[in-house]
């Protein structure tokens, strides 16, 4: 996947911001808190928060496993984008965005705009 489709996609959603951290990962935040990681080193992985019910299938499928560091709070790795379309994909990354936008305080999503 080309990092400018997951820019385009992610820079979509309302109040989402990028930042480059740890040096070599592109975030993608809402109210400071990450909802997507693209790694800048090829090969250019990925990963996003999904749910707990989703957790398990998706690890188990071709293309992604769990992400490191980020397992136990049910983050997955992209390592083959080519696993999905480009709906799979907009539709994980909001729901990543959605997951970190819930626990965003009330004063917060005020700020956004986002209430």
């Amino acid at each position: 996947m080309e990092i400018e489709i997951l820019r385009k996609i992610c820079l979509s959603f309302p109040g989402a911001t990028e930042d480059v951290k740890w040096q070599s990962n592109l975030c993608f935040c809402i109210g400071g808190k990450i909802f997507c990681i693209v790694n800048l080193d090829p090969p250019h992985t990925f990963s996003f928060q999904v749910k707990d019910e989703e957790f398990e299938e998706l690890v188990e499928s071709e293309g992604f496993r769990p992400a490191p560091y980020l397992a136990k709070v049910k983050w997955v790795l992209v390592t083959d984008s080519s696993r999905l379309s480009k709906g799979e994909l907009k539709n994980y990354l909001r729901q990543s965005y959605e997951l970190k936008k819930i626990k965003l305080s009330k004063k917060i999503r005020q700020e956004l705009g986002l209430d």
